[in-house]
């Protein structure tokens, strides 16, 4: 029969600042790209056209220009900040 092996706790080491893959600049970043993205979705939603009435509000630069840019531009800083890499201290 196998024997039920515990896990060893006293070996394992906390893991130190320069090894860890996002440093705390990094999810600030990400966290205001991500708000940036929800806002850029937030202002493309809206009400639409029924098959009865038209709603020319579809149309409007909110929608069409302002809203998808700032979520491109959510998309594309995101990128940016889980690329990069801090100076390190001396």
């Amino acid at each position: 029969m196998r024997e039920n092996k515990k896990t060893n706790t006293e070996g394992l080491e906390k893991m130190t600042e320069s090894q860890r893959p996002f440093a705390k600049i990094n999810l600030w970043m990400m966290g205001i790209c991500l708000a940036l993205i929800i806002l850029g979705f937030l202002l493309m939603s809206g009400g639409g056209s029924s098959d009865t009435t038209f709603n020319p509000e579809v149309f409007s630069t909110r929608r069409i220009v302002v809203g998808p840019l700032l979520s491109f531009l959510g998309f594309l800083f995101m990128a940016f900040a889980i690329i990069y890499r801090p100076k390190k201290k001396k």
